[in-house]
């Protein structure tokens, strides 16, 4: 009878163990891959797009790039478009979600963020460009909508390769939980300018000082509570940054704290 209780011990605390060990797993999940498309039916890399070429006198090398991740200018290109052929072969519809690139795989995903507003989306490359200088995307204006770059028409954005495309369409709009905190404000004065930096990430604005001072302590020496326009909201600042890639490596960390509409924002 000993060894039958014993058994049955033994049983019940390995169940118990295996399921908290599936609990942990669910546990670090990240709720944002999640959201990232997940490409089930691949369509080939068309025959000829991975040739290097030139344009203007300038050679161009397209390659297979998995850590592809580069932070630069953004333009949009729209009617004067709008039907052609893209190098791809397929038509360029100018409100779907599309971009062109100078030498990622053809088509391919990437996700593109816009530094100024903290709007992501993810689109499909089916097209070469752009071939200016200082610009590493150009998007359809669709995709420049969505961002919020259509008015301004150039935009600092970082743009992350994901891999290939599917078969048709791919293009998404990435929208994330606010994890109770208030959306942040437009930000119609810059920040403080200090010493040494001039970008800053904004976690959120609040009508309740008490509340911003708690997720400033929350994120840290470098976040303060900044009260200086005339609306009546309290945001929280974190920085400064000397340069937009130290910041949005900061904004990153801001989000995965749970604050999801993270800005990032220029004294300049």
């Amino acid at each position: 009878m000993a060894d039958i209780f014993c058994g049955r011990v033994f049983r019940g605390l390995l169940v118990a163990g295996l399921l908290s060990m599936v609990a942990a797993c669910a546990g670090v999940a990240r709720p944002e891959a999640a959201r990232l498309p997940v490409v089930t039916d691949p369509a080939p890399i068309v025959s000829g797009t991975m040739r290097r070429y030139q344009v203007r006198g300038r050679w161009y090398q397209p390659a297979e790039q998995p850590g592809y991740d580069e932070t630069g200018l953004a333009s949009w290109y729209g009617d004067q478009f709008n039907g052609r052929p893209t190098a791809t072969g397929e038509r360029f519809d100018m409100n779907a979600l599309t971009a062109a690139h100078k030498t990622l795989p053809l088509p391919g995903l990437v996700e593109v963020t816009n530094l100024a507003n903290g709007r992501r989306i993810v689109v499909r490359v089916n097209d070469r460009g752009p071939f200016v200088d200082n610009r590493i995307i150009d998007l359809s204006r669709g995709s420049a909508e969505a961002l919020g770059m259509l008015n301004a028409g150039v935009g600092e954005v970082r743009v992350r390769y994901l891999g290939r495309a599917p078969r048709t369409g791919g293009g998404t709009t990435l929208q994330y939980a606010t994890a109770g905190v208030e959306p942040p404000a437009p930000v119609t004065r810059a920040p403080p300018r200090t010493e040494g930096g001039a970008y800053w990430i904004q976690a959120g604005a609040f009508s309740d000082r008490r509340a911003a001072r708690r997720v400033a302590d929350q994120l840290g020496d470098q976040a303060t509570v900044d009260a200086g326009m005339d609306d009546g909201l309290f945001r929280v600042l974190v920085g400064p940054w000397p340069d937009p890639n130290a910041a949005e490596r900061s904004r990153q960390a801001v989000i995965a704290r749970g604050y999801a509409d993270a800005l990032l924002i220029s004294a300049r």
